[in-house]
């Protein structure tokens, strides 16, 4: 009997418990009278571990990457939040302040805001209006105070507009209308009178529009150089109460306009400009607001006035 390749007399020597544990049979030779025992090897022992480190990592990986992906998914949420809350808390800050009049600071619970008001124009010689025009945008200039600031008493009003740069020659130069209003009895509406100009840099138009050419030269207003200017007399019309710009064919791009006094003469309020701040966490959001004074709606620039009637 052989156990494992083992003859019978090799038995009693070996005890038969370690032979139940080989894996492989063994083989035997003699030599020199001395028994040589062998086993071969396989050098296939360990693949299995190999192959569950390589199942891990692959494991671990995907598990990292999931984890990576929610943490990004959650701060980018978080972040999302936090700026909605601060453009929320900054629109608070100016619905309060147009509400009051003044600037003011608040906590709204975990977000918190800045408003500060200032008055726009009150008391300079030159300003840089606070809103941009499109094609077909007006804007009243008061030069009549509608607070206690003084009203404008200059003899000349100089209009600027259009970015340092803008052709004179293409189609989108913007032209502008000048209404001034006034009236010839102080105090008394009835006696209300436009005196209107219109001024166009592109001379090829001015043929078929009947606008008159601006004035030579560029504009410089608060430190910003404007394209073209006008110089407006206002001889002969008292009793100034507002002007009326108006910007026509820059249908391309939004343009800026500036006035200013060409003398010591200073402008009363043109309303108020609210600057207000929005913070909730890591974001900040910034909103910015103009409030003229109460206007006349623009389709009445178009109506015809009459104290009777319409006779053709």
């Amino acid at each position: 009997m052989e156990v494992f390749g083992l003859p019978p007399f090799l038995l009693r020597y070996v005890p038969l418990v370690k032979y139940a544990n080989l894996v492989k049979p063994l083989t035997y030779r003699k030599k020199n009278s001395t028994l040589i025992l062998m086993r071969k090897v396989s050098y296939q022992s360990g693949q299995a571990l190999v192959l569950v480190l390589l199942a891990l990592a692959v494991v671990l990986t995907i598990v990292l990457y999931i984890i990576s992906r929610s943490v990004t998914d959650i701060s980018v949420s978080t972040s999302e939040n936090q700026a909605v809350s601060a453009f929320s808390a900054a629109e608070a800050g100016v619905e309060q302040a147009l509400v009051v009049g003044t600037g003011s600071s608040s906590n709204l619970g975990n977000s918190s805001y800045n408003a500060q008001v200032t008055n726009v124009a009150s008391g300079a010689t030159s300003f840089i209006y606070p809103v941009e025009f499109n094609s077909g945008d007006s804007a009243t200039l008061w030069l009549k105070s509608k607070d206690a600031s003084p009203d404008f008493t200059g003899n000349t009003l100089r209009i600027c507009w259009g970015k340092s740069g803008t052709s004179a020659n293409a189609a989108v130069t913007p032209s502008v209308e000048v209404s001034i209003y006034y009236e010839t009895a102080a105090g008394n509406p009835a006696t209300v009178r436009v005196n209107r100009g219109a001024y166009d840099p592109n001379a090829g138009r001015r043929v078929n529009n009947s606008f008159a050419a601006p004035d030579a030269g560029t504009c410089i207003v608060n430190g910003v150089t404007f394209q073209f200017r006008k110089t407006i007399s206002l001889a002969g019309l008292t009793n100034l109460q507002f002007a009326v710009i108006r910007l026509f064919y820059n249908t391309d791009v939004a343009q800026p306009v500036a006035f200013d006094s060409t003398n010591a003469s200073k402008f009363p309020s043109q309303g108020i400009l609210v600057d207000s701040s929005g913070t909730s966490g890591q974001s900040n959001r910034k909103v910015e607001v103009f409030q003229g004074w109460p206007e006349v709606p623009n389709v009445f620039q178009y109506a015809i006035y009459s104290s009777t009637g319409l006779t053709k």
